[in-house]
């Protein structure tokens, strides 16, 4: 990696830990040994929550991290940061850095802002960081704000920019190795609550790809389909799993709220397991920090809420149900219930005040279910797993196989298919964690075989979005559980007892390594240049008058409004307001359509552009009507329009080979 980039690393790496340390005292006396590593993430919550709150009040973004090195001076000087302490959460510390280490290989391998949802995902990131203000500025729609999406995961990545002093581009590469740390924590958490043995297999949820890529990899398909085609397999929907969403690279919501959702599950087990043992003060510490994790998930990506909202209310009703049996007199196991929700909204209610996203049209019944085969290929592994978990009481009580039988006749066979473990699982009524993760994963992929979110994707793609954003969370739900089924086998199975004591050392060791290597030997790079962490390098290349242009507006002073040329989707069009954060007028406007629909009257502000280039009477009036600022022209521009311009009522304020930047008078 080159040296230019080994500060921005070291200094982001530098404020993760503070975070970490700073919040690690406060959870040591409830959480014990796994204090360390619930840090990690419950710092990332807090800092982005009161960064979040600075942006809110009009203050600068840095404030948030003084309560942090305030907590670490103060705890300091009573001596808890000693030695042992220090020393025993190195494998917390080693379990971040090691996947953190492995996808920033990956994206300096891959690094470039340029393909697929990158250009909207650093076009918030720049906008955030370069006005850190609630609600940000929405980059693609000049006078509006993304008070219509959910934007808190390019804030939490903007303002650990911002205070370690990365700029966006690299910013842009470090966010996900960041969040890929925080998952594998979380998970790894969550695995010393489910096993006693083989702890880090929960974290295998994170790499194992589904039964797809491997049939894509059997039939001798190139990489890339392999990738591609395994998240493609159920007809006119997307199928991600999370190995494949950090390879992609996006740096978009529904990544970003992985090593929430980790959390979230690791704190509902852990105070489901633990409630009985822990004390008032450690029980309100979980409550709050469940609320704390749940309530960001609208923030983070809304469709996880409608998920892990009712998953909370389950194990809150089973920790009453466990500790209170269901008595109305028992306050202390009815707690999570009833003081969670009702936290998690007062703690953001400010940014759900503000929400205005078009949200979704309804439910619908699915016309056209999945084919059998296809839900097999992306979920066969964990369902092969649970069934087998399931043999003893499948060979016990044959007859609730007949569960299945209504799916079949009513057309929806890979509902059926779902249905036999889950019907298994809750005629046990044992509601272990294991099952209890296991069976509301199953009722997830169920769910969505008959009902759909309608939205606004048109009629080929009525259920992509729902089946997309809600089988990632079925993913780490039933994920975690299958795999925790399979360490409880190799426990039963006595393993270990064929691995000698030096090879129960070296084994950690030659997977790290292998980990490592593995992103120098599967290729990753998607051909758009590499070998460095700033996302906007590949342009001094593919696009050389617009990478001088673009880094004297990065570093052009005021706030500012831009017109550039649009010229739809997936393009190479929109890119200086993406690679600066200026608004422009308009960009990718099915993405504003998306977000604002009829009212945000996207074709009108695509005619104004056109109009603003090719009018020179009307180019200044409609651009101020903008509120407009700078006027950029280059070879898109000359592309796209008939440029004719009123230069003589324009300044010049930058001339270089293939672009002019003029500036609009007020």
């Amino acid at each position: 990696m080159a040296v230019e980039f080994i500060v921005p690393v070291l200094l982001w790496l530098a404020v993760v830990k503070v975070l970490h340390l700073g919040i690690w005292p406060a959870l040591d006396r409830t959480l014990g040994n796994l204090s360390a590593a619930a840090a990690y993430p419950a710092s990332a919550l807090l800092f982005t929550l009161g960064s979040w709150y600075c942006g809110l009040s009009g203050l600068p973004v840095l404030l948030a991290l003084l309560p942090f090195v305030g907590a670490i001076v103060y705890m300091g000087s009573r001596r808890f940061y000693t030695k042992e302490r220090l020393r025993s959460a190195l494998s917390w510390d080693l379990a971040f850095l090691v996947p953190f280490l492995f996808m920033l290989e990956v994206r300096w391998i891959n690094p470039t802002i340029s393909y697929a949802e990158k250009f909207m995902d650093h076009a918030i990131l720049a906008s955030i960081m370069r006005q850190p203000i609630v609600p940000p500025l929405d980059p693609w729609y000049a006078g509006g704000t993304l008070d219509v999406y959910y934007y808190l995961g390019y804030w939490m990545n903007g303002a650990l920019g911002l205070v370690s002093g990365v700029p966006s581009t690299v910013a842009f590469n470090l966010a996900l190795p960041t969040v890929f740390g925080l998952s594998v924590v979380s998970l790894y958490a969550l695995g010393h609550l489910l096993l006693e043995r083989y702890r880090w297999l929960p974290v295998l949820a994170l790499f194992i790809p589904n039964p797809s890529a491997i049939y894509h990899i059997l039939i001798g398909d190139a990489w890339f389909d392999v990738l591609w085609g395994s998240t493609r397999t159920i007809e006119s929907t997307i199928n991600e799993y999370p190995i494949f969403s950090m390879l992609w690279g996006d740096v978009h919501p529904h990544v970003m709220s992985f090593f929430n959702q980790g959390f979230l599950l690791f704190l509902l087990v852990f105070v489901y397991m633990r409630w009985g043992t822990l004390t008032i003060r450690g029980r309100a510490l979980l409550c709050g920090l469940a609320a704390l994790s749940l309530g960001s998930m609208p923030g983070f990506n809304s469709w996880d809420v409608l998920v892990y909202a009712p998953v909370t209310l389950v194990f809150g009703l089973l920790i009453w149900w466990r500790y209170g049996n269901l008595r109305l007199d028992s306050l202390k196991s009815w707690m999570v219930l009833a003081t969670v929700p009702p936290l998690a909204i007062i703690t953001y209610l400010p940014f759900y005040l503000q929400l205005n996203s078009p949200g979704v049209e309804g439910i619908g019944i699915v016309p056209i279910p999945s084919e059998p085969v296809e839900f097999v290929l992306v979920h066969g592994f964990f369902l092969a797993v649970l069934v087998a978990y399931c043999a003893p009481d499948i060979r016990k009580r044959p007859y609730l196989l007949l569960a299945a039988v209504p799916f079949v006749l009513a057309g929806y066979p890979a509902a059926a298919i779902a249905a036999v473990p889950l019907v298994y699982l809750l005629a046990r009524r044992r509601f272990s964690a294991i099952d209890t993760l296991a069976i509301l994963g199953l009722t997830i992929i169920l769910a969505t075989e008959l009902v759909y979110l309608v939205d606004n994707m048109g009629e080929t793609y009525f259920r992509m979005n729902t089946v997309f954003k809600f089988y990632l969370p079925a993913w780490f739900l039933m994920g975690t559980a299958s795999l925790a089924v399979v360490g409880e086998w190799l426990r039963s199975a006595r393993i270990d007892r064929h691995i000698s004591a030096r090879m129960e050392r070296v084994l950690p060791a030659l997977a790290v390594v292998a980990l490592l290597a593995a992103p120098f030997a599967i290729n990753v790079d998607f051909g758009y240049g590499s070998h460095t962490l700033d996302g906007a390098a590949y342009l001094e290349g593919s696009h050389p008058s617009d990478a001088a242009a673009i880094a004297f507006l990065r570093d052009l002073p005021g706030d500012h409004v831009i017109v550039e040329a649009e010229g739809g989707d997936y393009t190479y069009y929109s890119r200086v307001s993406s690679f600066t954060g200026i608004p422009a007028i308009i960009g990718m406007p099915f993405h504003e359509y998306m977000w604002r629909g009829d009212e945000g009257r996207i074709s009108e502000r695509s005619a104004d552009v056109r109009a603003i280039y090719e009018q020179p009477t009307r180019t200044v009036d409609l651009a101020r009507a903008y509120n407009a600022t700078i006027l950029y022209v280059g070879a898109e521009e000359h592309e796209r329009y008939t440029v004719s311009l009123p230069t003589e009522r324009l300044e010049l304020i930058y001339d270089a080979p293939g672009v002019r930047i003029y500036r609009i008078p007020a």
